[in-house]
């Protein structure tokens, strides 16, 4: 069982994590039916409470923010000279990224290409 196609993920906050994770460490229930009444997946939320009692609340704060970050920028009809930047930089990181694992910009505009005519095609 996966998430519906075109569905997007569920991001769970750390505050959220830690409320459902402390009801697991009080023992109040067994993790299963904890992780059905806040639908989570079980193995998940064992994930969670294994890492909590690892490294503490670090070990459930979230690494990054979910979505594109350069959309916080793209969205604005006028930026500050500290927000370009910013923007510069970000999407220079990302070349860089990409470089390293060997995409050019032609090579993916070629693949994204060729996936939209194969779904025209079906």
């Amino acid at each position: 069982m996966g998430r519906p196609k075109g569905g997007k993920n569920k991001f769970w906050s750390t505050e959220e994590k830690l409320r459902i994770v402390l009801r697991v460490e009080a023992a109040e229930k067994p993790h299963r039916e904890i992780a059905k009444e806040e639908n989570v997946y079980a193995r998940l939320l064992w994930t969670w409470v294994m890492k909590y009692r690892e490294k503490g609340i670090e070990g459930i704060t979230n690494k990054r923010k979910p979505g594109n970050p350069l959309m916080k920028y793209q969205r604005r009809k006028t930026l500050t000279e500290m927000e370009k930047l910013e923007y510069e930089n970000m999407k220079l990181k990302i070349e860089n990224a990409r470089l390293k694992k060997g995409y050019t910009e032609k090579e993916v505009m070629a693949t994204r290409q060729e996936k939209s005519s194969k779904k025209n095609m079906q």
